[in-house]
C-alpha cells in the first residue's frame, strides 16, 4: 500500500516539483496551496506524514503543526517542516515538528528525511 503525504506549500513551482518527485517515489500526495485549503481537506483518510511550509499566504505553518500535534487523530503523525527563513531551533520551539528541512534543499536529503519519518 502506498504511503500518503499531505503537502502544504504555497509556491506552485516547489509544490509541483515535490509532488512529482514524491509520486515518482511511489508516495500518494495530496497538495494544498494555503491553510484554508488544508483545513478543508478530506479528513476521512489521514496521511502517513505531513510536509508543511512555514511561510504561507494566510498564516503560519508552525501554527498548523501545533494544531495537528494537539489533535488526537494526527498527534502521532510525523511532521516535516520546510522554510528558508527559519531555522530548526525556532521550529522546535514553536511546534513539535519531527524534522526540519531548510530551503533550498537537495531532493535526496528531503527524500531521506521523509523515508526515515515514515518508517519509524
Amino acid at each position: 500500500m502506498r504511503k500518503k503525504i499531505d503537502l502544504l506549500e504555497d509556491d506552485e513551482g516547489i509544490r509541483d516539483v515535490i509532488t512529482m518527485i514524491l509520486s515518482d517515489e511511489n508516495y500518494e500526495v495530496r497538495s494544498f496551496s494555503n491553510i484554508t485549503e488544508f483545513m478543508n481537506r478530506d479528513t476521512f483518510h489521514y496521511p502517513d506524514l505531513f510536509l508543511l511550509d512555514v511561510m504561507l499566504p494566510d498564516g503560519n505553518g508552525m501554527e498548523v503543526c501545533a494544531m495537528l500535534k494537539t489533535n488526537d487523530n494526527t498527534r502521532s503523525t510525523p511532521i516535516v517542516m520546510m522554510s528558508a527563513n527559519y531555522d530548526e531551533l525556532q521550529i522546535k520551539r514553536s511546534c513539535e515538528a519531527n524534522a526540519f528541512v531548510s530551503k533550498p534543499f537537495e531532493i535526496d536529503f528531503l527524500l531521506k528525511k521523509i523515508g526515515a519519518m515514515i518508517q519509524n
